[in-house]
């Protein structure tokens, strides 16, 4: 039987390089392409790295029950899980991978219960998140300052998850990450 595998942490945490890592892996994994309303950040295409329907489309979608779970991150920003999407890759006998916000994985948590894997990315400090953020050259200093804020937030979640990874040395998160899924899908 697929299981599914859901990741969250705080933005800048790592987790999204940690994912593509697992999908490069002997893992049987398929990403599960989250549906979002913001408009797509620089090379971002539709049906890749996100499904992009408007905040109107997106409420539509949210009275229609078509999300598995949806939150609106920020005003007018929502961010979902497609049914559609999960029962897609569940048909083709693969394991989904999640990379959703936390509240969002602990709802995917609840509902496959243990068939699923919540795996929490910590961030070394919320400083190393600061600069890798500001690093990253993409937010303005007051969507970062809001995104350090939310991060502290979505840290105070970490607990509640099945496994916590701090990603201060990124070869040993990956490696710690990757034996737990194995272990997990077997």
């Amino acid at each position: 039987m697929s299981k599914l595998i859901i990741f969250s942490a705080p933005s800048g945490a790592g987790k999204s390089t940690i994912v593509r890592h697992m999908l490069a892996r002997d893992l049987n994994l398929q990403f599960s392409i989250s549906a979002t309303s913001r408009l797509p950040r620089g090379e971002e295409k539709n049906g890749v790295e996100y499904f992009f329907l408007t905040p109107q489309k997106f409420k539509e979608r949210i009275a229609n029950g078509d999300f598995l779970e949806h939150e609106e991150v920020y005003p007018d920003k929502f961010y979902g899980t497609l049914k559609s999407e999960v029962d897609r890759i569940l048909a083709e006998d693969k394991n989904v991978v999640f990379d959703i916000d936390c509240i969002g994985g602990l709802n995917v948590k609840r509902i496959y219960g243990e068939r699923a894997l919540s795996i929490f990315v910590m961030p070394p400090s919320v400083q190393a998140l600061r600069e890798r953020l500001e690093k990253r050259g993409t937010d303005t200093p007051q969507v970062i300052e809001r995104r350090l804020a939310k991060a502290e937030y979505e840290m105070s979640f970490a607990p509640q998850f099945d496994l916590v990874i701090e990603n201060d040395d990124f070869d040993r998160a990956k490696e710690e990450v990757y034996e737990a899924i194995k272990e997990f899908i077997k």
